[in-house]
């Protein structure tokens, strides 16, 4: 039968039922659609009205929190940077990152600098610290029941993503008068990381591309997290949970006219964990396709090359 949409999972069900709804909806499609996630709605409230807030500042305001040499991992990146590995037109989007702040003196510091915070609008450090802390939660839970459908100890990604080198992205994609050269929001791609956790995919546009070539919207309950397989998670795992293509396509009519945001927290494993894949995931059928080891590090430093970010 052809499925027209996804299957959408509570993460207040009974654990056992959500490892394997998650690691059967993962195994079809790499990704799922998890409400009862438990991030405080009205910390969300604040987040979107501050999201909009400060991306509706002066150009040149913004613009004073882009590093260079950063390669976008703190602060701003502007409209235009961010390509999709293998594009050739920029997406149409403009961004901020916050990501987790080490002690000093840390032994990761040198892969995870401090982060940035903007001067307005107020309340912005306030707001994104928790909710950070929010989503690394919520993240960490749903990787104990993945854990456990692999047939792995529900902590077995613990040690792997202490201190892990995740992200949370505010996104902005502002109205598209047209596009040129072809040109969209989010063109064809895959995440780098373990996992991804998205609010704000109730606005239509986010697809991913099924194992038989269609297109599929990705439109989740009001509130509910969009969550996907990420290319290190399908590394790990020898693509017995694949990291899936999805793009954000461009609006028509009147919706062409407004700005459309959302906020992915990418969850990242610490930066010197040593990729070995699962032995449970190697089979005669499916033999070990990454035989030799690479730090999570130098695997992301190698993707953010490949997407305009790092030159």
């Amino acid at each position: 039968m052809e499925l027209t949409s996804l299957p959408v999972l509570s993460l207040a069900d009974e654990p056992s039922r959500f490892a394997r709804e998650i690691g059967d909806s993962f195994k079809r499609f790499g990704f799922a659609l998890v409400r009862d996630h438990g991030i405080d709605p009205e910390l969300i409230a604040r987040a979107w009205e501050l999201t909009a807030a400060f991306f509706a500042l002066p150009e040149a305001e913004k613009r004073a929190y882009y590093v260079e040499g950063l390669a976008g991992a703190r602060g701003y990146t502007p409209f235009g940077t961010e390509v999709a590995k293998g594009a050739s037109a920029h997406d149409l989007k403009e961004f901020w990152h916050v990501g987790r702040d080490l002690p000093p003196r840390h032994p990761l510091a040198a892969s995870m600098p401090p982060n940035l915070w903007p001067a307005r609008p107020a309340g912005f450090r306030e707001t994104f610290e928790p909710l950070y802390q929010a989503f690394d939660r919520t993240g960490a839970f749903i990787l104990s029941r993945i854990a456990v459908d692999l047939g792995l100890p529900p902590g077995w990604f613990d040690a792997a993503i202490a201190d892990g080198n995740s992200v949370l992205r505010l996104l902005h994609y502002p109205p598209v008068a047209s596009a040129v050269g072809g040109a969209i929001r989010a063109g064809a791609h895959e995440d780098i990381n373990l996992i991804t956790l998205l609010l704000g995919a109730e606005e239509a546009g986010l697809e991913l591309l099924t194992r038989d070539g269609r297109w599929l919207d990705a439109a989740p309950p009001e509130g509910a997290l969009v969550i996907n397989v990420g290319d290190m998670l399908q590394r790990l795992t020898n693509h017995v949970l694949p990291s899936t293509t999805h793009r954000v396509r461009n609006p028509t009519g009147e919706r062409a006219q407004r700005s459309r945001y959302s906020m992915p927290f990418f969850l990242h494993l610490c930066s010197d964990f040593a990729f070995h894949t699962l032995p449970q995931c190697i089979t005669p059928e499916n033999p070990d396709r990454y035989p030799h080891s690479i730090t999570a590090d130098d695997y992301l430093q190698e993707r953010l090359r490949e997407i305009g970010l790092k030159k």
